[in-house]
């Protein structure tokens, strides 16, 4: 029922006098009021319900005209909309009217009169009739069921005022949700049970069901039947899936339908809310619903169910203003009067506001014990991320009924979740209520329970989480709920491999211990404490990482965005140079603080000082260009004649010089000649080349070539002179010292000056080339005179002439070569392959003797990986400098590959990642760059693929995840390189090796074959192998995989039953990725094979030839699937790998260290299906149709999950149980 503006009189409380409003229909209606002070509450509602009357006798739907006048003042014209449109004011969402002191509004005028003067065309038989008490009653219960005061209306079609039903208009029209929503409330108080059932068909329509109940009484429809239906037309195919549809015009179908049952409910506060009918049968049906199989109706019902409640706080909110208003307007009524109609008023407001209260909590409760505390942890991750993110909104919102245990525990529970986003969902409902000072008392307890796996998710698997878990570590400290000693494991992050981890607990260690932002004595310590006293602490932060040089850097960086203190460049400078007595440096901090500042300008320049899993090449702004600018600037303003002094004071420390003498890299050379420094300049030149030559450390040497080249390379003229002069003359002294150490070689027992010297020129032809032909015959000669040399001796002697034959080789003109220079070039390659032969050889002698000469063995294989690349005849041929060409003999191969395998082989029973020391990881980089050098020449075609490919491939799994990672990277390029037929044969040939290499170890021990590692090792590449035969790939490559089995069949039948082992360790991968009737084929030809064989005479030997048939049996007759792969991709997260559990947390600015055992969670597998089968009632129904199963089917069952145990099949999907349990955990109510 439509009215007008000028009638809402339950928010004005009263009209003036003389009211004149004017109608026009056909002919103008007048209805003059006349009152000598208020108009009447319930005279104003009999005036509508004679006017509505009027309105509703005209049949034809026309506009209405609205003219009202008040005494003394003018005329308002507004155009109403048609019939059907609502133009309801809007009212206050509580239902309570507005208390206004009014008490003399209650004692009218006895005789004051109501007329209604109209036309006589349009005139009935009660017009101008006065109204008496009588027909004021009469008009009143008349108008009873208009509660709303809204148009009335025929109950035809849609209830949503439009010609859409609301499932379409959830669907397709975004627009109209509201006015849906108002049009449906105002049906519902016309008739409840056909607004009702409309209601729940548009439920079971945006459900994915087209499903229509019954008209008869809701009161006579049982629940569960209904929902059995509806799930019962689900099944048979009837149902579609809107919420994640990815058509365009569906996009915003979750957000209208949250829109459509919030408007519904705000829009019944104030009326049929709470009428004990509405909501209580709308939750019993969405509970239903949510615990049925049907993945759809779990993700909606849980939406609509969640949303109930959002809208219920949101009314209980208001609600509660409404009940405190009326409180203190009760308190400051009794303080004028005891008693009275006022009180009796104020007194019915407050009791029905507390009832209502009442009853949405109770309903709220209604909906979390029904819903949220099964759908929290169903199979659906999305459903367990929408429930816990809810909950954190409501004890938000409404932490009165919320902000107890009994609701907090839910949160705590799911920090544990499988789900990394579930888990950060968990997380950042946590932080939300931890900002808010006032529920942090509430929180003690749980933060208590909780506290110990919040410290453990800072160390998550995936890098969101674990970022997000930090921040709410902050907030942990900031309200001191955190103690230090809880901290150690978390400042062990400072040196992760994750940025976002690094800078996360930096901005956390900052505030702390450095700004000192929590601490209660320093509440303001970020504005009071200058710079020295911050770089102090940081200074005190690196102690505890000073065993290892390279954490430094990671700390630094971790720190560097937020702290200011870092970017001081003058205080650092100060304190390096002793200008404030009041702080001593001891010499450890002194180097920390020198790696401070080379560290920090280095990162405020743009440069990277920790390594960067970012490939790409960084784009930067003007703005980013210009701030970059300026702050080179600043470091140079600050350096530029200090810079002399304090490479004086620091040059003899090793320690130290390398980053002081890498701060000439970050400067703006040009600001040495705009201040007229050149002397400064020339001074700084000539201390570098003193550290060159008084250390003979690589870091040392390396930082000082490097500034010399720089500052001959971006300096102006001037400057670029003095360097470049610089340069030269330590070229020369180097070429003296040199020849003088070559001549005292084997005169004197100490070969350092010999090193040293050559370590230098090691470092010096790095960067430029030395054009000194008799230094390479005199370092040749060096190698030829001398056996005894040691082995550093002759690794950098070859280095040297390796990159003079490289630097030669860049100066030969490719379109007009030298034939002069060509000569002498292939001279010195030839001597230099000469000398990598005869060492090689002799190394392998070495090895083996038992003597592992690993550094001279990396450097051998580099060299001549890197010579066979350069010089490759097939690169070559095609050029003018095909003469320069060479290829390795056979026999060179295969020598080269017997140094690589002793390198791989050589330290493995050591290889532990636990325990990780500097000789490790040199150890383990020593290994990737073997491996390296002979991928090279596989990918690029330098050598054919047929002997060194399959090697190479054979040690897939055997040495690390580094040496994997460049292994696969080759075979990508071989894929892209190769035809099927070769790949299968390289794949083939490099289990072969593998499965041989197993034989020959087990020859040695006495060691079970099937347990053995080679073996493990064997099946293990198989399945890496196979796998990348998976998903599109699989019928791409098909012809392949068919190769590989009947091949490997063939090799193992070749000396059966000796060799039947190569079956379950080199060919069941492949053939589990056949199609079964070419399984059935391979069968076929098995049984062929062992046609009167007597296998039972030694069934040990052929256990493996019936472990295999049994699993291609399986394959055969199983229906097809897809191989445990996922069938869809699901949005990839980032992660990380996990640390070891026992790491020792550090303690910063104490002490003592303690340790804290992580507990890991496990990570169980999800499964990915369309609708999930291990619901109560599909598992009665699966149940009965697997009743049937053979025994041996179970059997072998059974032997698939034991070979998945032991890591045999990576392709059986073998499902562990959900932590979480199945979808629900009630049975289906029928």
């Amino acid at each position: 029922m439509e009215h007008c503006n000028c009638w809402d009189v339950t928010s004005k409380a009263y009209l003036r006098t003389n009211l004149v409003l004017k109608v026009q229909y056909a002919e103008p209606v007048d209805i003059n009021v006349k009152h000598e002070r208020f108009l009447d509450f319930q005279q104003a509602h009999v005036i509508m319900v004679l006017l509505l009357s009027l309105l509703e006798s005209n049949d034809d739907e026309k506009e209405m005209e609205v003219t009202v006048k008040e005494r003394g003042g003018g005329s308002a014209r507004k155009r109403a909309q048609p019939r059907g449109v609502s133009q309801t004011p809007k009212r206050s969402r509580t239902g309570v009217s507005p208390l206004v002191d009014h008490q003399d509004a209650t004692e009218h005028d006895k005789g004051s009169l109501i007329s209604l003067s109209v036309p006589s065309s349009s005139r009935t038989p009660n017009q101008g009739a006065t109204v008496s008490p009588e027909s004021t009653a009469k008009a009143r219960n008349k108008g009873s069921s208009l509660k709303r005061k809204r148009q009335a209306s025929s109950y035809e079609g849609p209830s949503t005022g439009t010609e859409h039903s609301i499932a379409e208009i959830i669907k397709h029209h975004a627009k109209l949700v509201r006015r849906a929503a108002k049009a449906w409330v105002e049906n519902y108080e016309r008739n409840q049970n056909k607004a009702l059932i409309e209601l729940l068909n548009s439920l079971f329509e945006v459900c994915g069901v087209d499903f229509t109940m019954d008209d008869a009484p809701l009161d006579e429809t049982d629940v569960d039947d209904v929902v059995v239906k509806v799930v019962s037309r689900a099944e048979e195919g009837f149902l579609e899936d809107y919420l994640g549809s990815k058509q365009k015009d569906l996009r915003g179908f979750k957000e209208n339908l949250m829109s459509f049952w919030d408007n519904l409910i705000l829009e019944c506060q104030n009326g049929p809310l709470f009428d004990g009918v509405l909501l209580d049968k709308c939750m019993d049906y969405v509970i239903a619903l949510s615990c049925t199989p049907p993945r759809v109706f779990r993700q909606v019902t849980t939406a609509v169910g969640l949303q109930m409640v959002t809208s219920l706080v949101t009314v209980a909110k208001t609600l509660g203003e409404s009940r405190e208003t009326a409180q203190r307007q009760l308190n400051a009524e009794k303080k004028k009067r005891k008693d009275g109609p006022r009180l009796e008023s104020l007194n019915k407001v407050l009791s029905e506001t507390h009832e209502k209260i009442t009853m949405a909590e109770e309903m709220m409760r209604k909906i979390f014990t029904g819903l949220f505390m099964h759908r929290y942890r169903d199979v659906d991750a999305e459903i367990r991320m929408s429930c816990i993110r809810a909950l954190g909104s409501w004890i938000v919102s409404y932490p009165s009924l919320f902000l107890q245990d009994l609701y907090l525990k839910y949160i705590g529970w799911t920090l544990n979740d499988k789900n990394p986003a579930v888990r950060k969902t968990s997380i950042t409902a946590l932080q939300n209520l931890y900002e808010v000072e006032d529920n942090v008392p509430s929180l003690g307890l749980f933060t208590e329970r909780f506290c110990s796996r919040m410290i453990e998710l800072a160390d998550d698997i995936d890098i969101p989480v674990a970022v997000s878990a930090i921040i709410l570590l902050k907030h942990l400290l900031r309200h001191q709920l955190l103690g230090d000693e809880d901290l150690g494991p978390l400042y062990d992050l400072l040196i992760d491999e994750s940025p976002l981890i690094r800078h996360a607990v930096g901005d956390l260690v900052y505030d702390h211990l450095i700004a000192q932002k929590f601490s209660s004595s320093h509440s303001r310590g970020s504005e009071t404490d200058g710079s020295e006293v911050q770089l102090s602490r940081l200074l005190q932060i690196l102690r505890e990482f000073s065993s290892d040089p390279i954490l430094s850097d990671y700390v630094i960086d971790a720190v560097w965005q937020g702290m200011d203190a870092i970017k001081d460049w003058k205080s650092m400078i100060s304190m390096l140079l002793d200008d404030n007595p009041k702080l001593e440096l001891t010499d450890q901090d002194a180097t920390h603080l020198v790696r401070v500042l080379s560290a920090s300008a280095k990162k405020a320049v743009g440069g990277k000082i920790v390594p960067s899993m970012e490939s790409r090449k960084v784009t930067l702004s003007k703005a980013q260009k210009e701030f970059l600018e300026n702050s080179r600037n600043e470091i140079t303003a600050a350096l530029i004649k200090t810079l002399p002094k304090i490479l004086r004071k620091f040059l003899a420390d090793k320690a130290k010089i390398p980053h002081i003498v890498d701060l000439v890299m970050h400067m703006n050379l040009e600001q040495f000649n705009l201040k007229r420094q050149e002397q400064t300049f020339s001074q700084v030149m000539q201390l570098l080349k003193e550290a060159f030559f008084k250390h003979g450390e690589e870091n040392v040497l390396k930082a000082c070539v490097k500034a010399l080249a720089f500052c001959g390379g971006e300096s102006g003229a001037d400057l670029q002179d003095s360097a470049q002069q610089t340069m030269k003359l330590m070229e020369d002294e180097l070429v003296l010292k040199l020849r003088s150490a070559l001549k005292e070689a084997g005169v004197v027992d100490d070969d350092y000056s010999l090193t040293v010297n050559l370590r230098r020129l090691h470092q010096l032809q790095l960067n430029r080339p030395l054009a000194n032909d008799s230094l390479f015959v005199d370092l040749a000669g060096l190698l030829e005179n001398f056996n005894n040399l040691e082995d550093e001796v002759v690794q950098l002697t070859l280095l040297n002439m390796f990159l003079h034959v490289v630097w030669c080789l860049k100066s030969i003109d490719f379109d007009n070569p030298d034939e002069a220079g060509m000569s002498s070039l292939i001279s010195k390659r030839d001597t230099l392959l000469k000398q990598l032969e005869s060492f090689a050889g002799s190394t392998l002698d070495s090895y083996k003797q038992g003597n592992a000469r690993s550094l001279l063995c990396c450097t051998i294989c580099v060299i001549l990986s890197d010579l066979w690349s350069f010089f490759s005849k097939a690169k070559l041929s095609a050029t003018k400098l095909q003469s320069l060409g060479v290829s390795p003999s056979n026999e060179m191969l295969k020598s080269f590959w017997k140094l690589c395998e002793f390198r791989l082989f050589a330290g493995d029973d050591d290889d532990e990642e636990e325990d990780v020391t500097d000789e490790h990881l040199d150890y383990l980089n020593q290994k990737d760059v073997i491996v390296s050098a002979a991928a090279k020449l596989v990918a690029h075609d330098i050598v054919p693929k047929d002997y060194l490919g399959p090697e190479i491939v054979s040690h897939f799994v055997m040495h690390g995840k580094t040496v994997a990672e460049t292994i696969k990277h080759m075979l990508q390029i071989v894929k892209k390189n190769v035809n099927n037929s070769e790949l299968s044969s390289l794949f083939l040939e490099a289990i072969k090796r593998a499965y041989n290499r197993h034989k020959a170890e087990v020859q040695k021990t006495d060691e079970d074959w099937s347990t053995s590692r080679t073996f493990l090792d064997c099946k293990e590449l198989a399945s890496k192998l196979s796998a990348t035969f998976s998903g599109s790939a699989r019928n791409l490559y098909k012809s392949s995989v068919l190769y590989i089995v009947k091949e490997g069949i063939e090799y193992a039948f070749y000396d059966a039953p000796k060799q039947l082992p190569f079956l379950e360790g080199g060919v069941l991968q492949f053939a589990l990725k056949l199609p079964p009737a070419e399984v059935q084929e391979i069968l076929t030809d098995l049984q062929r094979r062992v046609e009167g064989v007597n296998t039972d005479e030694d069934p040990s030997s052929w256990r493996p030839y019936f472990t295999f048939v049994d699993y291609l049996r399986e394959k055969a007759f199983k229906a097809p699937h897809n191989d445990g792969e996922k069938a869809g991709g699901g949005i990839r997260q980032q992660s990380r790998s996990r640390k070891a559990g026992d790491i020792q947390g550090k303690k910063l600015f104490e002490g003592d260290e303690t340790t804290d055992d992580e507990e890991h969670l496990s990570d169980l597998g999800e499964k990915h299906v369309g609708e999930d089968d291990d619901t109560p009632l599909q598992s009665s129904r699966r149940r009965t149709r697997a009743s049937d199963a053979g025994a041996s089917r179970a059997r072998s069952g059974d032997r698939a999950l034991q070979a998945m145990n032991d890591g045999a099949l990576g392709d059986i999907p073998v499902y562990n149980n959900s932590l979480y349990g199945s979808a629900t955990e009630e049975q289906l109510p029928v």
